[in-house]
């Protein structure tokens, strides 16, 4: 008696592609099916070696019309099994209907929710003027860099002719949908300290320790700051502030060696609202501060700060508030606390919403025991029902003749 979307969305689960090997054929070969299903056209793009983008398009009426992009990716976070009441692969459904695996919420729930809503429209009959094109993209969980970042670039993604994008969001615990229109920019900084070796017995001067610890207070004593000002300003969300973590710790040969050179890793992630040459020139003045020999380098530098327009103004804000107030959604505008592949979306200058359909859900991505409900699940697509019909029947632009 399970409902034959349910059932779709676990023998998706199912499919192990967790990193550091996750097995994308399988995957591509079961939304290649499912799309072919439902009628819609196919086509693959290998980005790199092992890499591929699927591309499942339902043609509009108006193919000179931008098109609608929803995009979702097939990877998923390694598991630690034994925190797991059930296999984190096996899409176990308890008796309240919850669905307990790793991608429940991040994303395959909303890759599904896309496909079944579409089947469901092109069985009623309906056709809309824009285009839609699903995309099904690698490697987001690991920066998107053989995934969206390179996609972003080729010849076919420009020809999808992008207009709006959905991509995912986050489960909301509260009645409310979360809403995503910009994200943060993650850096990843290595700060390196070179000092005075010598050996354990002694005290001595100028150490790579000494200045480790300067750099780590200094930056540990903003992280506070940070996580105090969102603790006193019920207005902000996490995506408001900056969020700074020590990751890394590295140095040391031997007990007894006071080592030349130490060097700590840091994951940041600062809201759009924050002037990123500012930022990176208080880095600079914290490592000059903890003496000679310290340098930093980055891993990783976002300095895209594009948000979408939330404007009453914007035809696809319009179109995707007004099915929404529709169907009585409560909506949440916020900032994306980490990073998804629409920040690369946004770099090449398409509008992109973070939306995933999960209120009265805890927020479980890349937790222990990840799971979604039936109900939620089901209700997704009717969602997506509404909401596709109202974003592929905006009316031309001017900017489209």
């Amino acid at each position: 008696t399970e409902d034959p979307s349910v059932t779709l969305f676990r023998e998706y689960l199912r499919i192990d592609t967790v990193h550091p090997k996750p097995d994308y054929d399988v995957a591509v070969q079961f939304l290649e099916r499912v799309g072919t299903d439902i009628g819609l056209a196919c086509q693959k793009v290998e980005v790199c070696p092992g890499r591929v983008v699927l591309i499942l398009t339902w043609q509009g009426t108006n193919p000179h019309l931008r098109s609608i992009l929803l995009n979702s990716h097939t990877d998923v976070v390694p598991v630690f099994e034994e925190h797991w009441t059930y296999p984190p692969f096996e899409a176990v459904k308890d008796s309240q209907g919850n669905i307990y695996a790793r991608g429940a919420q991040d994303m395959k729930c909303v890759s599904v929710q896309y496909l079944e809503a579409i089947r469901r429209l092109k069985a009623e009959g309906k056709c809309f003027a824009r285009t839609i094109h699903l995309t099904f993209v690698p490697d987001e969980e690991v920066g998107g860099h053989k995934g969206m970042e390179m996609f972003v670039q080729r010849p076919e993604f420009r020809a999808l002719n992008v207009g709006f994008a959905l991509d995912e969001g986050l489960a909301s615990p509260s009645d409310t949908f979360s809403v995503f229109y910009g994200e943060k920019s993650p850096w990843w900084v290595k700060v390196k300290c070179m000092g005075s070796p010598g050996h354990g017995s002694r005290f001595i001067s100028n150490t790579a320790a000494e200045k480790m610890h300067k750099v780590i207070t200094s930056f540990l004593a903003f992280r506070e700051s940070e996580k105090q000002r969102l603790k006193s300003d019920s207005s902000l969300t996490l995506g408001d502030v900056t969020s700074l973590n020590m990751t890394m710790l590295e140095g040391g040969v031997s007990f007894n060696v006071v080592p030349s050179e130490m060097a700590a890793g840091f994951d940041i992630r600062i809201p759009p609202t924050v002037d990123l040459k500012a930022f990176e020139e208080q880095v600079a003045a914290w490592c000059r501060g903890a003496g000679d020999g310290v340098t930093y380098e980055f891993h990783q530098k976002c300095m895209d700060q594009h948000v979408t327009s939330t404007e009453d103004s914007d035809p696809w804000w319009k179109a995707f508030s007004g099915a929404c107030r529709d169907m009585k959604l409560q909506l949440k505008l916020e900032i994306f606390p980490a990073a998804t592949d629409s920040r690369y979306i946004r770099a090449v200058r398409h509008p992109a919403i973070g939306f995933s359909p999960m209120n009265c859900t805890p927020v479980l991505l890349h937790d222990h025991n990840e799971f979604l409900n039936e109900q939620v699940f089901l209700r997704g697509i009717d969602i997506y029902a509404h909401l596709l019909p109202a974003l592929a029947s905006v009316p031309p632009l001017p900017t489209e003749g």
